[in-house]
């Protein structure tokens, strides 16, 4: 059966994550009210920041970095977006 999170990003009922994606307090927070679209959605964007910053995500400003984006990002606040980024437009 599919586990059913009301995710906070998304603001609906949508199937949950198979697994938390960090250890700990904030991965069980994420597990609980992030939705597996909005996890996936979330990493594509991250992928890009990291390509187009060229962060190096051993460092640990590069990490700080990635962190306070995914708080914005899940949040709805004003996350950094690539210069001359649009968003992609969903199939009809």
């Amino acid at each position: 059966m599919t586990r059913m999170v009301f995710c906070r990003k998304l603001k609906q009922e949508l199937e949950g994550m198979a697994f938390q994606p960090f250890p700990g307090e904030r991965g069980q927070a994420l597990f609980d009210t992030v939705s597996k679209e909005a996890w996936m959605q979330w990493l594509r964007h991250q992928t890009m920041l990291i390509n187009e910053n060229r962060l190096n995500v051993m460092d640990p400003q590069a990490r700080k970095f990635l962190d306070e984006q995914l708080e914005k990002y899940l949040s709805g606040d004003d996350y950094e977006r690539p210069q001359g980024w649009t968003p992609e437009k969903p199939a009809s």
